[in-house]
């Protein structure tokens, strides 16, 4: 049943329709479709290799010049999409809320900032905030808030701490130092809270003991002194006696549970009374839940700086802003090939996610079809460049693929629309942080160029060419790269002719059957008349894991134009079923030789 809603886009809601009107057709009496190049799906269903490379900041720069070192332009979007970690960690004294954040420093190199570590830099200087500090604290007291707040905001707006992240102990404990934080726009991504009994936590205290000569901390019952001579020289620190330690211990539990409101969405609480390598195990998968949320978060905002409100999210697809217009005026605007970029790595994005390892671009805008006179590589090298930099920020390590000569001697050569494009890829613009070389890497089409490395493959437009055969080359790849992702960016994979101008006929149903194990997980397509390539009558468009749609161009009175839904299918639609969509006839209805439609037939080609 065709489709009643409306992809409408106005000057309102859409840059892009507000370009030069279109010259008004004169529609035939009967619609023949053609759509340029060919289509094929089938569903594959495999396993994304989980192996992620440490993560890295990159910078995603769309520019059209591919010189080594472009000027900047005026619309430059910069992809850094790795924010550091922002900690905060609770605990009452003798928690092991110190050992705790010495392996959190040292496994993710954050910043450790303690308040106690300020307070008491204060009072070895001598300042008058020392000596205020050296009261409360030889007393047993927390210093007040007004005191350590203005140390802390201090020390968090460091260039290194901005940097490398921050790992804040101890701070805030009261809720006006919190509410201090929030004012300011200072917020964690979580706030751990270490639990230990109080009895546990007065016996750590009370045993304690500090040698004087080396500032090393003992402990009477679980770390004693290694000799006597040791021994004799220990003292008790003056806030490790019984009575200052239950103090300190009610104070903390009152403010600590005050300020606790504030967090209580990012709270993780821990027990601390075991032992630190596995108090640690769990901090650490909590950390990287966290950081791995936070980063994919970060990216999608960035993404959206770009072009508003572009992702398809699984939950809402009616974020998706429906098709840009003036598709035909060449060359593309700057935002529409973004645009189109973006549309394709969010799909591609999701299949990825979703584990399928086996997966297919399919974009045929003028500027990425090769049939037509206005084709462009740079602009398949940009949409390259796009899901590769995407992927590699993710921490994923990339091998970007394009294929080489094939054949030998004489009959060696290469389909010419791949001509130069691997120099393009070696000379073009990756970013300022070094991506090329280390987390992106260039290569051609074939088993030697898997390494074990490798997270992805992003195949470009890898095609058969008059006499030569690009499928068992790639088939190698495919198998020797596993479970992990291969991408192919607009591939054309239907036999040809052999060198002797007689059909590859042996093994052609194999070659068939492995291109069509390629999952669609994205389609647009152009339709025009048959044997035309103007005017646009419509479009073809899925991105994964949705259904086809279909949609009609309509002129407007205005001299704008829209497009409109009028059909969805669950799979690749036939040459028929597009046709029929557009002349409203009901599916699957017989169809006679009456009319034109026989004598013309349908140029809607489909197939590898």
């Amino acid at each position: 049943m065709a489709a009643s809603s409306v992809t409408q886009l106005t000057p309102g809601n859409h840059r892009y329709a507000s370009l030069i009107p279109s010259l008004p057709t004169r529609p035939p009496s009967v619609l023949l479709l053609s759509s340029s190049g060919p289509l094929s799906s089938s569903p594959s269903s495999s396993s994304l290799s989980s192996s992620l490379a440490s993560p890295r900041s990159l910078r995603v720069e769309f520019k059209t010049s591919w010189k080594r070192k472009p000027k900047p332009k005026a619309l430059r979007v910069d992809c850094s999409a790795k924010e550091p970690l922002k900690v905060m960690i609770s605990g009452a004294p003798a928690s092991g809320k110190g050992t705790q954040c010495q392996m959190i420093v040292e496994k993710y190199g954050l910043v450790h900032i303690s308040t106690g570590d300020l307070l008491r830099a204060e009072v070895s200087q001598g300042t008058e905030i020392g000596k205020k500090a050296k009261e409360y604290m030889d007393n047993g007291m927390l210093v007040p808030d007004d005191i350590v707040t203005d140390m802390v905001i201090s020390r968090l707006s460091q260039r290194d701490v901005k940097e490398k992240g921050w790992l804040l102990d101890g701070f805030p404990r009261s809720p006006s130092q919190a509410q201090s934080l929030e004012r300011i726009g200072i917020r964690p991504d979580i706030y751990i809270v270490l639990d230990v009994p109080d009895e546990i936590l007065i016996d750590r205290c009370v045993g304690r003991r500090l040698d004087p000569a080396t500032g090393k901390i003992y402990h009477l019952k679980y770390f004693p002194p290694e000799t006597e001579e040791v021994s004799a020289r220990l003292i008790t620190r003056s806030d490790d006696t019984q009575e200052k330690v239950k103090s300190r211990l009610e104070t903390h539990k009152r403010n600590a549970e005050a300020a606790l409101p504030t967090y209580l969405d990012l709270l993780k609480r821990v027990d601390g009374n075991r032992p630190k390598e596995i108090i640690f195990e769990e901090i650490d998968s909590l950390l990287q839940q966290v950081y791995n949320a936070v980063n994919n978060k970060n990216l999608d905002e960035i993404k959206g700086k770009l072009v508003t409100n572009l992702k398809v999210t699984a939950s809402n697809k009616d974020n998706w802003r429906g098709i840009p217009t003036r598709l035909n005026n060449i060359p593309h605007s700057k935002e529409i090939r973004e645009y189109f970029y973006y549309d394709v790595l969010q799909a591609t994005w999701k299949a990825v996610e979703d584990k399928r390892s086996r997966l297919k671009v399919e974009i045929n805008i003028p500027e990425l079809n090769p049939e037509m006179d206005v084709y462009r590589i740079g602009t398949l090298m940009e949409l390259v460049r796009t899901l590769a930099l995407s992927f590699a920020d993710d921490g994923k390590r990339v091998k970007v693929c394009v294929q080489g000569s094939m054949g030998e001697g004489a009959l060696a050569g290469m389909p010419l629309q791949l001509a130069g494009s691997r120099k393009i890829l070696e000379f073009m613009d990756w970013g300022d942080h070094g991506a090329k070389g280390t987390f992106i890497n260039i290569g051609s089409i074939g088993a030697r160029e898997v390494d074990e490395q490798d997270d992805i493959f992003i195949l470009v437009a890898p095609q058969n060419a008059v006499g030569n055969c690009i499928i068992d080359d790639l088939k190698a790849m495919t198998d020797a790269a596993g479970n992990r992702p291969v991408i192919l960016v607009n591939p054309r994979l239907k036999d040809l002719p052999g060198s002797s101008g007689i059909m590859q006929t042996m093994g052609r149903d194999k070659r068939l059957e492995y291109a069509a194990s390629f999952e669609n997980c994205y389609c647009f397509r152009l339709l025009y008349y048959a044997g035309t390539q103007y005017p646009i009558m419509g479009a073809l468009r899925m991105t994964y894991p949705y259904r086809y749609e279909l949609f009609k161009r309509v002129d407007e009175p205005s001299g704008k134009e829209k497009y409109v839904v009028i059909a969805t299918f669950p799979e690749k639609p036939t040459g028929d079923e597009i046709n029929d969509a557009f002349q409203g006839k009901p599916r699957n209805k017989e169809k006679t030789t009456s009319g034109l439609w026989y004598l013309y037939g349908v140029e809607v080609r489909f197939g590898t």
